[in-house]
């Protein structure tokens, strides 16, 4: 076993490292003919089209402009025009004085982005620290190109943004990226926001994503109350809804006593309650089969339901009244006893008049006062 394992890590992919040495030094040899041959390439595509200075032109009557006399170029020697266009570009950059015997065309290619000339022609015979030579990829972090093989942290961002410049690709990774919870935790504060109204802007999405928010305690009681009062307006709009939500609510002393002092809302409640008994006596009436008997004593049930209510009232007031003597009302309480009281005279005023004339209509502003307008 210890033989194999020497062997093993004296080799690089299937050859031994004596082999691989080899097989390098003879490559560097064909690179540098290969440097040799493009830069070659580059000079005589510079003599047939110079370079020209930014804005410049071929004069009118030339007979090729200078992409057309590249493309010639090309074609006669069976190349494309992206090799040739980019050797001439290269050899503008680097004057035969100026270039480093035994450095590959693609590096000279990639400095030369550097568009100092004299930090150009110094960097070309000065590789990164630690280096022996440079590399393509050193190449390029030293103009600021991406990297075949990024290495720190922003070489690696940057390969994945362009990879990702594909809308299908970036949503597929982004969905990738947000189902790992410790990448999602690094995500600062305003990116999450943007990306979670971004996420909703669909109403179904939305719409499957708003309970989970509800059910969390802590996320409601950051919601300004505006934006709650508009939230349950918006989830109460369905009758049924509406209807179970009002009802707990009002199971609530204090949110009842606050919803009562709306004259409005008492107005509805009390007109509800009569529809509702309203409703219940023509249900009665249509479908009850002792309906008809039950007529034939109504005016006896009515006289013994109008003395029973007399009696009630003034037992129930003889029983309140006396508790609250040496207690002081508040002013909204004042004001709402006082319109109750006014609300009793008018019902008596009314009794009256139906037990002496047999009339019981009643006219606009007594019917606006029974009902709490």
């Amino acid at each position: 076993m210890p033989e194999e394992t020497e062997v093993a890590d004296d080799k690089v992919g299937s050859v031994s490292a004596s082999r691989y040495a080899q097989i390098v030094a003879e490559l560097r040899k064909l690179v540098e003919t290969a440097t040799v041959i493009q830069f070659a390439i580059g000079d005589a595509a510079l003599e047939v089209e110079p370079m020209r200075g930014r804005g410049g032109s071929a004069p009118a009557d030339e007979l090729f402009t200078v992409r057309d006399s590249l493309h010639r170029l090309a074609e006669d020697i069976g190349v494309s025009y992206r090799t040739v266009e980019g050797a001439r570009w290269a050899a503008s950059k680097w004057p035969a004085e100026h270039r480093a015997a035994g450095v590959s065309f693609t590096i000279h290619r990639t400095l030369a982005g550097i568009s100092d000339p004299d930090e150009r022609f110094a960097a070309i015979h000065t590789p990164p620290e630690g280096k022996a030579r440079w590399t393509p990829d050193e190449a390029s972090r030293r103009v600021g190109r991406q990297v075949a093989k990024p290495v720190t942290p922003q070489e690696k961002i940057s390969a994945i943004h362009t990879l990702a410049k594909d809308e299908d690709v970036a949503a597929a990774v982004t969905g990738d990226l947000l189902r790992r919870p410790s990448v999602v935790a690094q995500v600062r504060h305003e990116d999450k926001v943007r990306a979670v109204t971004e996420l909703t802007r669909e109403d179904q999405v939305a719409a499957a994503v708003a309970p989970d928010f509800l059910r969390r305690p802590a996320v409601v009681a950051q919601v300004a109350p505006a934006d709650k009062v508009r939230a349950v307006e918006e989830l109460t709009r369905d009758e049924t809804v509406a209807a179970e939500v009002t009802t707990g609510l009002l199971r609530r002393p204090d949110v009842a006593f606050k919803a009562m002092s709306d004259d409005t809302a008492r107005h509805q409640v009390n007109h509800a309650q009569v529809e509702r008994g309203r409703q219940a006596r023509e249900h009665f009436e249509d479908t009850s089969p002792v309906a008809p008997a039950v007529k034939n004593i109504d005016r006896s049930v009515e006289f013994l339901d109008l003395i029973t209510a007399c009696h009630a009232f003034v037992a129930a007031a003889g029983r309140v009244v006396p508790g609250m003597r040496d207690r002081q009302l508040g002013d909204d309480e004042r004001v709402i006893v006082h319109e109750n009281v006014a609300r009793v005279r008018a019902t008596l005023d009314w009794i009256e008049t139906a037990v002496d004339t047999g009339k019981v209509d009643v006219d606009g502003e007594l019917a606006r006062l029974l009902q709490g307008e």
